[in-house]
């Protein structure tokens, strides 16, 4: 699947002046689709979570090399978790929503930091780069990038059901969904940070932030 994605300043950009609304007009520019991704998602199963990698219909059959992952609630409250073969376990509360954050450098030595989110009740983000909805429960998103609500280029979205969609931003930076078959949604879009980043003492010139929220339609 493909992956949207627009560019946002680093942190040593912004220190030297860049503000928040001019974060929020770059981001908002369209660029090209970037390349095939994988991404990172959460389904759950009652008081239990999993995390897996790769794509709804395309599970990875082993996890990548991922670098401290942490589940947790929006109170910032650590849930316990488990990495398994081709999975992360997580033990989290029923009726809440949960975000599984981690990194993981590619092939080609870029560093991707996965944010998953998992529910649509809450509208306010906690991870750095998140879809969030308007309403509790609702079919409508915003982007949000460390607080500020930006605009991306495409939003993909996959389903249990193997029904794929590409949402476009409306004139106010949000994308809307149907959803009309029951079962699992994941909503994924990724961004690509300027600058370099440092991690375990090693600087990564390519960034990048994928970003996923996942729910279940009743069936």
């Amino acid at each position: 699947m493909l992956s949207s994605s627009f560019s946002v300043p680093s942190r040593s950009n912004r220190q030297r002046g860049t503000a928040l609304a001019v974060l929020a007009t770059t981001a908002a520019a369209c660029m090209a689709p970037a390349a095939h991704a994988d991404y990172l998602w959460l389904q759950r199963e009652g008081a239990e979570a999993r995390a897996y990698t790769g794509e709804v219909e395309r599970r990875s059959a082993a996890l990548p090399a991922l670098k401290a992952p942490r589940a947790y609630l929006a109170d910032g409250k650590d849930l316990p978790l488990a990495p398994q073969a081709g999975h992360i376990d997580v033990t989290a509360p029923e009726g809440q929503d949960l975000r599984l954050t981690t990194s993981v450098v590619g092939d080609k030595g870029a560093l991707t930091f996965y944010q998953a989110r998992h529910g649509r009740a809450e509208t306010r983000a906690a991870n750095d780069l998140e879809l969030v909805p308007t309403t509790p429960g609702g079919n409508t998103f915003k982007l949000v990038w460390k607080g500020q609500t930006v605009a991306a280029s495409q939003v993909n979205v996959d389903t249990s059901a193997g029904w794929r969609r590409t949402l476009a931003p409306a004139k106010d930076g949000t994308v809307s969904l149907e959803t009309p078959f029951p079962g699992l949604y994941v909503l994924e879009v990724t961004a690509r940070v300027n600058g370099a980043a440092t991690l375990d003492g090693k600087r990564y010139e390519d960034v990048r932030h994928t970003a996923t929220l996942s729910f279940e339609v009743a069936r």
